[in-house]
């Protein structure tokens, strides 16, 4: 029964709903989002801390156009120490390389020619050479502790030079002879002294081929 006061249109609703516009709420995804930022820019953080701290340091290089004189797994010992003893090792079986000092054959300071003294070792071993033709080696040149590391190195590598153009004058091919430099690296005897700088002052022979 119609209610004699409604004054609606006839068929209008009864109630009205009104729904009230919703403001998107964009601040809990604001706060969410600065959060896993936070989170990644600490696990990056921590990523580069740990890598920082398990790098292995770079191994040590040559600069540009330097030679280091160590031979890898070159042996020495004791009973061939000096190059008299180069012509028995070559005629056995024992593994290369081998590593020979020089026993006489020195160098004065800051020079790399070979000295008239030392004429005669370097003949024993050009000697040795020619009865094992098929030997190839490696002159390493050394210089004391005075000067510069660069110029040592330089130093170095002119004396192994010195004596590879000592034993080629001698008719070993050069070929068969490699040069380098051990610098003031590597010495035998103390710096402290004019001895024991003579003895660094020294060149070795390492038999890289029989």
């Amino acid at each position: 029964m119609a209610d004699p006061t409604d004054n609606r249109p006839e068929g209008a609703p009864h109630h009205i709903h009104i729904q009230k516009d919703k403001t998107f709420n964009w601040l809990p995804w604001l706060i969410a989002a600065l959060a896993l930022l936070a989170l990644l820019f600490a696990l990056s953080r921590c990523h580069r801390d740990d890598t920082a701290a398990v790098a292995p340091a770079p191994a040590a290089s040559a600069s540009p156009g330097e030679v280091v004189g160590t031979t890898p797994n070159a042996g020495r010992a004791d009973a061939l120490a000096g190059t008299a003893g180069l012509g028995t090792y070559l005629a056995g079986t024992e593994a290369t390389p081998r590593t020979f000092t020089f026993e006489k054959l020195n160098f004065d300071t800051a020079k790399s020619e070979v000295r008239p003294a030392d004429q005669a070792e370097v003949g024993q071993v050009a000697a040795t050479l020619k009865q094992y033709g098929t030997a190839h080696i490696r002159i390493a040149g050394y210089a004391d502790a005075r000067g510069p590391d660069a110029a040592n190195m330089a130093l170095g590598k002119a004396r192994a030079d010195a004596i590879k153009a000592a034993l080629v004058s001698q008719g070993i091919d050069a070929s068969r002879i490699e040069t380098v430099s051990g610098g003031e690296h590597d010495p035998v005897d103390t710096n402290a002294t004019a001895s024991g700088r003579f003895e660094n002052r020294r060149t070795e022979l390492v038999v890289t081929a029989r």
